[in-house]
């Protein structure tokens, strides 16, 4: 009985409109068609073989599962990924990509070459559509094999002869020298007819090409390029191409702790998570995908900006309402297994200092202007004018009572400086003196109000003696300098009272007198996205080498493909939550540049 692997076993494979995740053993254990956001056809992740896999390997001579592969990587700087199993009757490669997908077919090919010696394979293709619940009807049709349930169909084309057993559709074939066989699976709406051929070996060519490509534009030469280049195809991967939104992560439900309860779809477009990805797009060179973002933001949030989401489907939609898959057991026992979100209804007055700093952004580095965007940005000012100062839900979604949080009120004032900073430039006319008085107003009221003076830093909310990690931004978004001693106060605090046993950060106390901030039971791990936050701040209060060896630290638990989940659990030691996840590997593309032009880097 196959059950899924860790969370870093996985590998990222995908055609900028959906993606899967491809197990150390061969296994494709997570793909939507035809979206990032549709159901699953093979959800095999989030419970056991039953619920839908393709596993492609050398044959066990017991028939027992194939073994893990001795060695894998991705071709170059690209999304083809080459697993190789070193056997006793000789060696195999299997090429697994998603070829770029314009207005066809989703396919998913898997090429098999034989190195040395002859490899039995062996082919196992389970498909379950619906999450898992739907058993498909599976048929001949021309030399074709189809699986069909409702509005779905999924094509099988290969040159190996198949055959039918325990609702699974198998291929056993022998590989030597030089021999090549390919299968690929290709979706289609069940009531059009069949998608054309695919053709595998072309199909490679092209897909090669257009990651050497895309690669290519990248303007970032520094030390860690290796790193950054990864996360900007991881980005790209997980950029819907239709509408230029980018998913938090392909998964949903992959648990912030194992046997936890704090499973989430990440399958959407977070304004946050897409604004600071446009930032990191635009710093190494990538104005295309920054300004179809730009335009998916307009589109999202036309004509009601007083009603901005948190978050939006991949085009835009707004309805994103949560439910439970009873069917499915979860990630290692992880329930309940959600779809949907309901924090979307969430107020996070954050989000529109994100996006106004991103417009800003765009703005300064030369992206052409757009006449809307700056129109939005004053309506979102307007509307801060009357609520900054109401208590919110925050950065980090919490389900429990709202609260003045001090990261949320410094976002609002960095979308007033923003934008004052725009009417400054003379682009578009404001009411400068009254938005300045604001600016103020926000700025006095956050020193004052969330600022502990007897422990020397700022607090997670008005009143609370707690902290906060998402405080680490105030330095980075301009809000007090880095050589403030409320600044270095505040750092030092977060990395004292925050940090894990092997240095990495909290996002905030789940435990003890804060332990229901965010209205949920159980614990979770260390987040990524803030212990980059706190190599930056090191290096901006001027303790660079530190900076250094944490972002090195960081780097490390990387798996071998260069992939990070959300989150570490120390004490496992194995990546947590959805993976791979844009709100890890943007902020390490962001404290690469830093410490790149800080000179905080050997050799």
């Amino acid at each position: 009985m196959h059950v899924a692997g860790r969370i870093e076993d996985y590998a990222l494979i995908g055609d900028m409109q959906t993606a899967a995740l491809v197990c150390r053993d061969g296994s494709v254990d997570w793909l939507c068609l035809p979206r990032f956001d549709s159901p699953a056809v093979f959800a095999g992740l989030l419970g056991t073989e039953e619920h839908g896999f393709w596993r492609l390997g050398p044959a066990h001579a017991t028939g027992g599962e194939p073994p893990p592969a001795t060695r894998r990587r991705y071709r170059s700087d690209s999304l083809v990924l080459e697993s190789e199993w070193d056997t006793p009757r000789g060696r195999v490669r299997v090429i697994d990509f998603m070829p770029p997908r314009g207005t066809g077919a989703p396919q998913l090919i898997r090429i098999v070459e034989g190195v040395s010696g002859r490899v039995p394979m062996r082919s196992s293709l389970r498909m379950r559509f619906s999450y898992g619940w739907v058993v498909p009807w599976v048929h001949k049709v021309d030399h074709r094999t189809v699986a069909v349930a409702g509005p779905d169909s999924v094509w099988l084309d290969t040159d190996a002869e198949t055959y039918g057993k325990d609702l699974t559709t198998y291929s056993d074939f022998t590989v030597g020298p030089g021999e090549r066989v390919a299968l690929t699976i290709s979706w289609q709406s069940s009531h059009k007819g069949p998608p054309p051929l695919p053709d595998p070996e072309g199909e490679l060519e092209d897909t090669e090409k257009f990651w050497r490509e895309w690669v290519e534009n990248c303007t970032y030469h520094g030390p860690y390029r290796e790193a950054v280049v990864r996360s900007l195809i991881t980005l790209k991967a997980l950029t819907y191409a239709p509408t230029g939104g980018i998913v938090a992560a392909p998964t949903t439900s992959l648990p912030e702790e194992i046997g936890g309860s704090r499973n989430w779809d990440y399958r959407f477009t977070w304004l946050r998570d897409a604004a600071i990805t446009l930032s990191s797009l635009l710093r190494t060179g990538y104005h295309d995908e920054a300004r179809a973002w730009r335009e998916w933001l307009l589109r999202a949030v036309a004509g009601d900006p007083e009603h901005l989401q948190i978050m939006y489907g991949i085009a835009g939609e707004r309805d994103l309402g949560e439910r439970e898959l009873t069917w499915l057991p979860g990630y290692e026992g992880s329930g309940p297994v959600r779809i949907g979100n309901g924090a979307a209804g969430q107020l996070q007055l954050d989000v529109y200092g994100e996006v106004t700093e991103a417009l800003h952004l765009a703005h300064m580095t030369g992206l052409a202007r757009n006449d809307y965007a700056q129109l939005l940005q004053l309506k979102l000012i307007h509307y801060l004018e009357d609520h900054w100062n109401e208590p919110d839900e925050g950065i980090w979604e919490v389900r429990g009572p709202r609260r003045h949080f001090v990261h949320s009120k410094v976002m609002a004032w960095v979308a007033v400086d923003r934008t004052i900073k725009l009417i400054e430039s003379g682009e578009v006319d404001g009411p400068l003196g009254r938005w300045q008085r604001l600016r103020e107003e926000i700025h006095r009221d956050v020193c004052r109000k969330g600022y502990d003076p007897e422990r020397n830093t700022f607090t997670q909310s008005y009143g609370s003696k707690e902290l906060d990690a998402s405080l680490l931004l105030i330095p980075q978004m301009g809000f007090l300098p880095p050589d403030d001693k409320r600044v270095i106060g505040t750092v030092e605090a977060v990395q004292r009272e925050l940090s894990t046993p092997d240095g990495f950060v909290r996002r905030y106390p789940t435990v003890g007198d804060s332990a229901g901030v965010d209205g949920l039971e159980g614990d979770e791990g260390a987040f990524l996205a803030c212990s980059f936050w706190l190599a930056d701040d090191l290096a901006m209060i001027g303790r660079v080498e530190e900076a250094r060896q944490l972002f090195e630290k960081l780097l490390a638990l990387r798996n071998d493909l260069g992939l990070l989940a959300e989150e570490w659990d120390s004490r496992l030691q194995r990546q947590v939550g959805n993976f791979p996840q844009a709100f890890s590997h943007v902020p390490m593309i962001d404290t690469a540049l830093r410490l790149t032009t800080s000179g905080a880097y050997g050799g």
